[in-house]
């Protein structure tokens, strides 16, 4: 483990330098591209910040939804190469017809519409001031 900064804070003393400094002393395409670079290293540090939360949510929707228990694997990688296997599943049983009606169906768009708010969360940039 690496002291501080940790590399949420490096991400956003690189967002804030590229915002407050880099940004404003540009024009035109360059000024575009600056802003594009400041959110991608904002969507960086804001994936870092909640994807522990994140990932534990989908595995325990996909529990609830799958009706199995197994554990949550503890590295990151295994998290998502299991996300990848039970979200699989998830779809086999969609194109089985199995979420076409019934309780299930509200349950599977519950879960659906939680991933993608998240993923939403990470992704979509805050608004500008």
């Amino acid at each position: 483990m690496n002291d501080r900064p940790d590399a949420g804070e490096l991400l956003r003393a690189v967002e804030r330098f590229l915002e407050a400094d880099v940004v404003p002393a540009l024009d035109g395409v360059r000024r575009f591209h600056a802003r594009v670079a400041a959110n991608v290293v904002a969507i960086v540090a804001r994936e870092l910040e909640t994807q522990e939360a994140h990932l534990r949510s989908e595995w325990e929707g996909l529990t609830r939804l799958l009706g199995d228990a197994p554990a949550l694997p503890e590295t990151l990688s295994d998290q998502r190469a299991g996300l990848v296997q039970r979200n699989e599943e998830l779809v086999r049983r969609i194109r089985a017809g199995e979420a076409d009606q019934g309780p299930w169906r509200e349950a599977v768009l519950s879960h659906l519409e939680r991933v993608v708010a998240q993923k939403l969360e990470v992704s979509h940039p805050p608004r500008q001031r």
